[in-house]
């Protein structure tokens, strides 16, 4: 960075805290090393940030969600531990809400409250992992959330990795297969919508990840932690289509991780949904009886991985969530339409990127333009991903690298909207502006 430069945020004070926080390059931090450098950036300067490191909701939680908590509260369940399986009334609507938006039947006995989607692919990891010995790797469809290849090293399990940018359409088959015939996969798991890059997979594409992964007896997980997010389609009404496009549709194989922080602005309360397909959730492995109580997948899964892990999921926020969903299945409240603000905030961020030089780095599905999302990736002409958050932190901007995510697409960053509220839309445009003139022209 050019020291006759004058930035929008005071450069000896970000140098300062950088020091502080022992970051030699910013652009190979976490999102949570990003967060509280920023957050002490803030406090030390006074100076608000355009925000999009970090995928925390940026809109009130529903009202129905709230007054569930609160009269469970008071009926005095904190007092009393919660069934590990969940309870009986929310494993119902969970499998309502499935049939309902995914257009899929699923037994309420595999529909399981998680402590957030993290827990839910923790012990999806756990067990799936252990079902074969000689299926010992997850395959992960990058870009994805790094956190879940923390949690396979934490855990001392493998996993092998690859960008989907060049391999989509008939060329993700041939690919997919390239690693599923070693033999040595037991789990696949992409998200859609993704993060980062806001791509969705195509109908045909579902279908060829859940043939193959019938062909080589794989498990699926599929996360939707931005369940409905896809703008470009209205799944809103329930029992209607269309649907939320699922790999369910074409195995049996599968586990669906569906979160409510995003689509129903629950995220501190940490609880999700597993559900798990019937057939897998009645499948018997006899390797699975080393590591728990039997061999039975569903079984392995609830009185095995969940009850070590947390025994439950918290009790009032279970009564939370299905408030929430029972007001969505009967139609009351339009879920997709409360998170609609996404969707505007990214086109018009978007919009301000381009119009000062900037670029778009996932920008199609196969033939049509991505939607306007919670995520987009973004790039500058002439620097890599690293370099470009490094100097932007300097303009009060901050985003995360794209090398993180497992993208191979190194001069991209991530940028979320979910923070950046519309009152901030001209401040955005002056930074961007001055950052464009600034660096433009050097590069």
């Amino acid at each position: 960075m050019d020291p006759n430069i004058q930035t929008p945020v005071d450069r000896k004070v970000i140098e300062q805290k950088i020091q502080e926080n022992g970051l030699e390059q910013i652009g190979q931090a976490s999102i949570r090393e990003i967060v509280k450098l920023v957050n002490e950036i803030e406090k030390a300067t006074g100076e608000r940030y355009i925000r999009m490191e970090m995928g925390v909701p940026g809109l009130k939680p529903p009202a129905e969600a709230i007054e569930g908590e609160i009269e469970a509260l008071r009926a005095g369940v904190a007092s009393k531990y919660p069934m590990i399986e969940g309870i009986e009334e929310l494993k119902q609507e969970i499998s309502r809400f499935v049939k309902n938006f995914i257009n899929i039947q699923v037994d309420p006995k595999g529909c399981l409250p998680t402590v957030g989607s993290m827990q839910g692919a923790f012990a999806s990891f756990l067990v799936s992992c252990r079902r074969d010995p000689g299926k010992d790797t997850t395959l992960f469809i990058d870009p994805g959330f790094p956190v879940q290849k923390q949690q396979h090293k934490v855990l001392g399990m493998k996993y092998e990795t690859f960008d989907v940018y060049n391999y989509r359409g008939d060329r993700l088959g041939e690919k997919l297969e390239s690693y599923l015939k070693k033999g040595n996969i037991s789990t696949l798991l992409y998200s859609n919508p993704n993060n980062p890059s806001w791509i969705c997979f195509t109908e045909k594409e579902l279908q060829i990840i859940g043939e193959l992964a019938n062909k080589y007896d794989v498990v699926v997980m599929e996360d939707l932690a931005y369940f409905g997010m896809d703008f470009r389609q209205d799944i809103s009404r329930p029992g209607e289509p269309p649907y939320q496009p699922t790999v369910a549709n074409y195995t049996d194989n599968c586990i669906l991780l569906i979160s409510s922080s995003k689509s129903f602005s629950m995220a501190g309360e940490r609880v999700g949904m597993m559900v798990i397909a019937d057939k897998l959730f009645n499948s018997r492995f006899p390797k699975l009886a080393e590591y728990y109580p039997g061999d039975g997948f569903g079984y392995s899964m609830v009185y095995g991985a969940l009850y070590t892990l947390s025994a439950g999921t918290n009790h009032s926020a279970q009564y939370g969530l299905l408030k929430i969903l029972k007001a969505v299945n009967e139609g009351t409240r339009n879920f997709v339409e409360d998170v609609r603000e996404y969707g505007e905030r990214a086109k018009i961020m978007k919009e301000l990127l381009l119009k000062h030089g900037f670029t778009l780095v996932y920008d199609r599905d196969e033939n049509q333009p991505l939607a306007d999302g919670f995520y987009f990736t973004f790039a500058f002409p002439g620097m890599d991903g690293k370099e470009l958050l490094e100097k932007l932190i300097y303009y009060g901007i901050s985003a995360i690298t794209l090398d993180i995510t497992g993208s191979e697409r190194t001069e991209g960053l991530r940028a979320c909207v979910s923070q950046v509220g519309k009152d901030q839309m001209e401040q955005m445009d002056r930074r961007l502006e001055q950052f464009a003139r600034d660096h433009l022209n050097s590069v």
